[in-house]
């Protein structure tokens, strides 16, 4: 278990990644520049973004911003992009790796993820990225919203295992089989939406426990991700936010608390369920 912000986590292959990180989904890409700067000066390593957030320059723009106002480097930072739905083709997987590199303005990224499995459309993706990290272009691959079924079917035909499986996942959608097959092959589970995109910032149960400790009910939910294990990428746009976010290192739930919020599970996405989801789009 990670015990402050810049903790690492070690993947399958031995690569390092912060046990927690910053999520752009829908940031505005001209506000994106500062959002990533801010996060990376108050501590955050890592920077979770796609190429359909639309945002890959501004991150770019920020991490640049950084490194001239931190003694950081690059090799400090922990860069993760993924591939969208329609380039799912080896060739095109290739091309959206080196298009997002463009964008980004970087020489590699850390970790490249398969955004969605689609309908049977991953397998060649997946041979493409296992290329690209033969080739030293990249220094860990992995997935996005993969169901157990479509894990089972990447193993038959892979070379390279994941390192990670980014899905989503708090407490009202815990997971459980998904969770169990990641930890029986290695695969290192990843939370977005953990506060599920703010819908329980109100929920009783949780403000009970944030009470006791004087802390608000997205720290519990992100100290419960912490001790399940789960790295976690929660989004936000302010910098009070995301420092306030990142102060949950002073503090452990007990087993009694795990147990109740372990016991709030639902089965709710408020996210596509990846065997539904348009693909076409």
């Amino acid at each position: 278990m990670i015990n402050h912000l810049q903790d690492t986590i070690t993947l399958n292959n031995g690569l390092q990644m912060p046990g927690m990180g910053l999520g752009v989904f829908k940031v505005e890409n001209d506000a994106t520049a500062e959002i990533v700067k801010n996060a990376i000066e108050v501590g955050y390593r890592s920077i979770d973004t796609a190429a359909i957030y639309g945002n890959e320059a501004g991150v770019g723009e920020g991490i640049r911003q950084a490194l001239t106002t931190t003694d950081l480097q690059r090799e400090d930072l922990f860069i993760t992009s993924k591939v969208w739905n329609d380039d799912l083709s080896y060739e095109a997987t290739i091309a959206a790796y080196e298009e997002s590199l463009e964008k980004l303005g970087l020489d590699y990224l850390d970790l490249y993820l398969i955004h969605w499995p689609g309908k049977n459309k991953y397998q060649e993706a997946w041979k493409a990225l296992e290329d690209l990290y033969e080739q030293g272009k990249i220094k860990a691959i992995g997935v996005c919203n993969f169901h157990t079924s479509h894990l089972q079917d990447l193993l038959k035909i892979a070379r390279i295992t994941p390192v990670i499986n980014q899905v989503e996942f708090h407490p009202h959608l815990q997971q459980a089989e998904l969770r169990s097959f990641c930890e029986a092959h290695n695969i290192q589970m990843e939370a977005w939406a953990p506060l599920m995109q703010g819908g329980l910032l109100d929920h009783e149960t949780i403000s009970t426990i944030a009470e006791k400790y004087g802390k608000s009910n997205a720290q519990v939910i992100l100290r419960w991700d912490i001790q399940n294990g789960i790295i976690t990428i929660p989004k936000s746009v302010r910098k009070e936010r995301m420092i306030q976010n990142a102060d949950i290192f002073d503090f452990t739930l007990t087993e009694e608390e795990m147990a109740i919020i372990n016991a709030m599970n639902l089965e709710q996405r408020v996210g596509p369920n990846p065997d539904d989801f348009d693909f076409a789009l």
